[in-house]
This record gives C-alpha cells, structure tokens and sequence, in this order.
C-alpha cells in the first residue's frame, strides 16, 4: 500500500505568497499617492487657474493684472490689492535668498522701484505695478522666500497695497489675452538667447530650469534679469 503523502502548499509556496502581497501593498501605497497628488493639484488649479502659454514655459494666472516688468496685482476688495511676481520672474531669477519688502505705511509709484531680491550676492530690483499705501507685507514669504517661487500666484503674494489711482492706473496693466500675447513676445524674446553661443539648461521636456537668467550667463546674469524686468540703466 502506498503511503500517502501530505504536500503543504502554504509552506510551499509561502514565499511567493508573500512577494504578491508586498506588491500588492506597495501598489495600493503608490496608488494612494498619486490620488492624493492629484487632489491636491485640482485644489491649487481650482484658487488658481492657471493659463499656460504656447511654449509651456510660463503660466499666468486667469482674473490678475500684469505690469511689463513681470509684477502681477490682484483686486481683493474695494480699496485694497494684493500684488506679487509672476511666473516669468520666478523661473527668470529663480530661488531668492531673501526679499526687501517695503514697509507698512511706505507709497510705492507705478513704474518704479517697489521691492527687491538678493540672488546669489547680486540685488535685483522689481518695479511697482500700482501706486498706493502699502498696507500689509506678507510674512510667510519673509520667513520662506523660496514660497514666491514655487507659488507666485498663491502663497508667493507679497504686498498688500491701499491703491492711490486704481481705476487710471489699472489700465496701464495687461490682463486675458493682451497678458498672454505680451508672455509670448517675452518667450520669444527668451528664445533668441537661447539660440545663441550661450545656450541654457533644460529640464525633461525641454521646460528651462529655476534660475534661467543665471544659466544663461553666470558671470553677468543680472544684466539679462534687469532687461527683461525692466530695470537696466
């Protein structure tokens, strides 16, 4: 009579087993966090719709105004802005090291100096969008300068300003297509340097890195930010 034997397919194929389930785990996981991810890019895009420009490039944000020299001003109520960066500036100089805001209670003039950012020892020096009373400087920005690059139209805002002469001034400012039309002559403006002996660093997707005006011209990369921010002598 044979004897009978007892195979044991869990101690078998135990390991194997195991391998599926820490797969499984680990896709769950992985799963979760691109959910989660995308949650939250919806919810950014939802406060901030964000217009891309034909190149990809750059972004602007739908219902703010745009000074040429890359400063955005947002209406929040009847006698108040909040005023920031734009992209373009953001990815043109990239991480500042720190932010000279002006003070509560200073006037700032349209056109003229409004605030400053130190860059690898350089100062570079934005103009003002609107004129008015500065009525709050944002904090969080002071404390994390890196927040004006990575979130120019969200947690990046900078200066909140009582405007002297909104209704005349504002239309000095570019919005909906007139912005879009102004970022893409700045792109393409951007895209002759690139064409030259220079040349830039590029992202994957050919997206140009944090800090273009640097990779460009490390020596003298202030003078190429000053041209396109409208500060040059």
């Amino acid at each position: 009579m044979e004897a009978f034997s007892y195979v044991d397919i869990f101690a078998t194929k135990g390991i194997e087993y195991i391998i599926v389930i820490c797969f499984l785990l680990a896709l769950l996981a992985f799963w979760r966090a691109m959910t989660a991810t995308a949650r939250e890019a919806v919810a950014s895009q939802q406060r901030f719709p964000l217009t891309a420009s034909a190149t990809h490039w750059f972004s602007l944000a739908d219902g703010l105004h745009y000074h040429q020299g890359h400063a955005w001003v947002k209406p929040e109520n009847e006698s108040t802005v909040k005023v920031g960066m734009d992209d373009f500036a953001q990815k043109l100089l990239g991480k500042p090291r720190s932010l000279k805001l002006p003070r509560v209670g200073e006037r700032l003039v349209q056109g003229e100096k409004g605030w400053g950012l130190d860059i690898d020892s350089k100062s570079i020096e934005i103009l003002s969008p609107l004129s008015g009373e500065v009525v709050a400087v944002n904090e969080e920005v002071l404390r994390a300068p890196e927040l004006a690059e990575r979130d120019p139209y969200g947690r990046g805002w900078l200066l909140a300003l009582r405007p002297a002469r909104l209704a005349a001034e504002i239309k000095n400012l570019l919005s909906g297509p007139l912005a879009a039309a102004w970022m893409e002559e700045n792109t393409e403006r951007l895209r002759s340097y690139l064409g030259g002996p220079v040349g830039i660093a590029l992202q994957d997707g050919g997206v140009p890195v944090s800090g273009i005006a640097r990779a460009l011209a490390p020596e003298g990369w202030e003078e190429i930010a000053r041209r396109f921010l409208l500060t040059e002598d």
